[in-house]
């Protein structure tokens, strides 16, 4: 019987019948949007997804807290982020990488990165900061991730 067991569970694996379980959200991310009353999403990574609404422009843009930390010397950081341009379809190129890094050199919070095809405007915080503060950088992530997915993209709305 578990010999049937077990080999119903791994084959239930490998056809793909059993969902992965999703990763844990940190709820001290939610308290601190529900704080500021921001409406969000917990997507199966445990992120926090927020869409921007830009009316006035007929745009939106997203905008992720991670859902979890990570330490380094005895920081605890939470990345703010938002997806900006397809490297591919927009025309990333070396060229468009090094004035990307230019920018980053001048922006006084934040900072451009690749993951996979997607340009995104990363701000690395502590953890520490209060509610208040995680969403003014939500509001720098997701401006700037606007203007240049405009700028890449014309009037695309994608991302």
């Amino acid at each position: 019987m578990l010999l049937r067991n077990v080999l119903a569970f791994s084959t239930a694996l490998l056809l793909g019948g059993l969902a992965a379980a999703p990763a844990q959200a940190d709820p001290s991310v939610a308290a601190r949007l529900d704080a500021r009353g921001v409406r969000y999403v917990v997507d199966e990574d445990g992120d926090y997804r927020v869409t921007y609404n830009y009316a006035d422009e007929g745009r939106t843009q997203l905008v992720f807290v991670s859902g979890r930390t990570e330490s380094i010397a005895g920081f605890r950081i939470r990345e703010v982020f938002a997806p900006a341009a397809r490297i591919g379809r927009d025309g990333v190129t070396g060229h468009k990488a090094l004035e990307l890094l230019e920018e980053s050199r001048r922006q006084k919070i934040g900072a451009w990165e690749i993951a996979g095809d997607v340009l995104y405007y990363v701000i690395k915080l502590p953890d520490s900061i209060d509610a208040a503060q995680l969403e003014a950088a939500m509001d720098i992530a997701a401006e700037i991730a606007d203007d240049k997915e405009i700028e890449f993209s014309g009037d695309r709305d994608d991302l």
